[in-house]
């Protein structure tokens, strides 16, 4: 990237009237609303020599003439949610090659580094946890970078380019190493928004084996939704070590700035520790939830030996007061046979007849008693 280029304008800028269909359908469609001015969507716009700001054009077209009328200058564009006209008009006066447009327009990319003639187009993942609701939330920012501009197009709020620009004005000497510094900036602000990321995360977990071992019946539910966070934040964050070995093999060949490498190397430090955590995580959730299966198994398991041994005992009650209604019976059944006072009745006259009774009833009872107490019933 040290030759400068010639800014040229796209072969097709714009979709024709014969273009019935996009190549690609936008994930996420937006209304149709009136065209509108691609200032619409710029949020800043800077042109740089030697790292100071020489100029604020207002207008993406004057940015274009003064890159073009100043040999050496950089343009720095940044775009929010610019719509699809927008982004072609763009397009058309820096000359970007039109699948790189189209994947900005798409959005919802995965972090990818891709270089098109002179012109890299990067896709980051930003990530910034939410306290308040304990959640991810994740950003997209596309970036064009050539030897003489920068053209940043955020989909979300989601990293502040404001506090990055702001903090390359403050150090004109990394910024005068061209827009390959701005690159190194926002990349080492995405990753270094990483870590608190991976602090909520990891206190998340914590919770979460609190939960697990104090037998939080909702537990599963989390472990499920911080299960799917982890996965996107590592869709977020590995690729990015591919990117920067891309970018450092490609130090040599495209002649950029040596003391950039270095700064470069010290961002996939922090990435390849911040992607060693977050597979870190991924392993530990998956433990989590494989233990709180184990210990819902096993409070099962509880329960169920629990009702056995309630049911047991029931069972035992209900043995007893089988036998002890059987052996109360017996007399009764006596007692009411002989209390019918039918005038012939066998030992109804008898001088013995009652002693007779009250022994019959005796034995009867001592019987049945002994064969339950023989069964275990009583």
């Amino acid at each position: 990237m040290a030759d400068r280029r010639v800014l040229r304008p796209l072969r097709r800028a714009t979709p024709g009237p014969a273009d019935t269909a996009p190549p690609e359908v936008e994930l996420d469609p937006k209304s149709a609303t009136p065209e509108q001015p691609v200032e619409e969507s710029l949020i800043d716009a800077a042109i740089y020599r030697g790292g100071n700001r020489i100029g604020s054009p207002s207008t993406v077209a004057e940015a274009y003439q003064m890159v073009l009328d100043q040999p050496g200058v950089m343009a720095w564009i940044g775009l929010l949610r610019p719509s699809d006209a927008q982004l072609w008009a763009i397009a058309e006066s820096f000359g970007l090659h039109e699948l790189s447009v189209e994947d900005a327009i798409v959005a919802h990319q995965r972090p990818k580094l891709e270089r098109y003639g002179d012109t890299l187009f990067v896709v980051l993942r930003a990530a910034r946890y939410l306290d308040d609701v304990e959640e991810v939330e994740f950003g997209e920012i596309h970036l064009f970078v050539s030897a003489d501009f920068v053209i940043t197009v955020r989909h979300s709020h989601t990293p502040d380019l404001g506090a990055i620009r702001t903090r390359m004005q403050d150090d004109p000497e990394l910024l005068a190493r061209g827009p390959e510094a701005v690159l190194y900036a926002i990349m080492d602000s995405v990753v270094d928004g990483y870590a608190p990321v991976v602090a909520g995360l990891q206190n998340d977990i914590d919770e979460i084996e609190t939960q697990v071992f104090g037998g939080d019946p909702n537990v599963s539910r989390r472990i499920y939704e911080l299960s799917r966070e982890v996965i996107e934040f590592q869709r977020a964050t590995r690729p990015l070590l591919a990117m920067l070995e891309q970018l450092d093999r490609g130090i040599t060949k495209y002649g950029l700035d040596q003391e950039l490498r270095q700064y470069l190397r010290d961002v996939a430090d922090h990435a390849t520790v911040v992607a060693e955590r977050v597979d870190g995580f991924r392993q530990m959730l998956s433990d989590i939830l494989t233990v709180n299966s184990t210990l819902v198994t096993q409070q099962q398991n509880a329960e169920m030996a629990r009702m056995a041994d309630v049911s047991n005992s029931q069972n035992e009650e209900v043995k007893r007061i089988s036998a002890w209604a059987a052996i109360l019976f017996a007399p009764t059944l006596i007692g009411t046979v002989y209390g019918m006072n039918f005038d012939h009745m066998p030992e109804l006259h008898w001088l013995f007849g009652y002693p007779f009774a009250i022994a019959l009833m005796g034995v009867v009872c001592v019987t049945l008693w002994a064969v339950f107490k023989r069964r275990g019933w009583l």
